[in-house]
């Protein structure tokens, strides 16, 4: 019988459309939703838990009151954070989203230490350094989800380019989420066959680039918010492999220790998920180009962490 409890912190677009993806998989028994705004939460809970009766699962959604009600999770998704506003500095949000971080954390500290953190509050990477330098969790316990989104991102975008091979397409991106994230075109392939074999480098050139700007042209189309259905899926991929120990390789965020010649910084790397988390960090044969591109993306997530330790955690 699945048992499994699922708590997720922050209910705005990606967060309800995970809870909605979830139950409607049957991936867990209990799903525990938690936001500020108490009266968004209940709604949210009410209209997810009646779909997924409708589609006759067995997956039940409530809505947390307080801390308490996220005892027992297996995994703590974390989407709480505000958007960049118009005036705001990025050291404003950086720290604006530590401090948000900082806090819903308190709660999984006491109510559910053993619980593994799926991260997804934006900046990603320094949120996840966040995460894991409030709790002082292991590092296998807490993830970043990035990676994902951005290989299905490449995969739409080299789906475009050949015009065939849909649901055969297997995309690879490393480093940060963000301007500086490293799309490998020789780590993915159509049926197998490498993208190089299929595409010329000037193809190969475009997709990067699409796939770079990914997020950032919905954000553009939509005027106000941004991507929630494909963040949202890629979270549910993390949360099935832990809860059921699928033992897959997922590109993620995780603090690197010793991997890729990196200390103490968070990268985006494959890795393989399962019941412990992150089960085993996966390095990959980088060619030196790679290699100089993941260097500038651990550096733009340094510059991160110089200025919340600079500006937040020495306060």
């Amino acid at each position: 019988m699945n048992t499994k409890k699922v708590g997720i912190i922050g209910v705005g677009n990606v967060g309800s459309t995970l809870a909605y993806t979830l139950a409607h998989k049957g991936i867990c028994s209990n799903i525990v939703l938690k936001d500020i705004r108490e009266n968004i939460v209940q709604a949210m809970a009410l209209d997810i838990s009646q779909s997924a009766n409708a589609a006759k699962s067995h997956t039940v959604v409530t809505a947390a009151t307080s801390g308490i009600e996220l005892k027992g999770c297996d995994v703590i998704v974390i989407t709480a954070g505000l958007p960049r506003t118009p005036g705001m500095s990025r050291d404003d949000l950086l720290v604006t989203n530590a401090k948000i971080m900082e806090s819903v954390l308190e709660d999984v500290k006491v109510y559910a230490p053993k619980a593994k953190l799926v991260i997804v509050s934006n900046p990603l990477d320094a949120m996840v350094y966040t995460a894991l330098k409030v709790t002082n969790f292991p590092r296998e316990q807490v993830i970043g989800m990035a990676g994902i989104l951005d290989s299905a991102r490449m995969s739409h975008f080299i789906l475009e380019k050949v015009g065939y091979g849909a649901g055969q397409i297997e995309s690879s991106v490393m480093g940060g989420h963000g301007d500086d994230m490293v799309p490998l075109p020789n780590y993915s392939t159509v049926a197998g066959v490498a993208i190089p074999e299929l595409l010329s480098k000037s193809d190969i050139e475009d997709i990067v680039t699409k796939t770079k700007n990914g997020g950032l042209q919905i954000v553009k189309l939509l005027e106000t918010g941004s991507a929630y259905y494909a963040p949202a899926h890629a979270t549910s991929l993390m949360v099935e492999a832990i809860l059921h120990n699928q033992r897959k390789i997922y590109p993620c965020a995780v603090m690197l220790d010793g991997e890729y010649d990196y200390e103490n910084i968070v990268g985006g790397v494959p890795v393989m998920l399962g019941s412990n988390g992150v089960e085993k960090i996966i390095e990959l044969n980088l060619n030196e180009e790679q290699k100089a591109l993941f260097a500038n993306s651990v550096s733009s997530v340094q510059e991160l962490v110089d200025t919340l330790n600079t500006k937040y955690f020495q306060k």
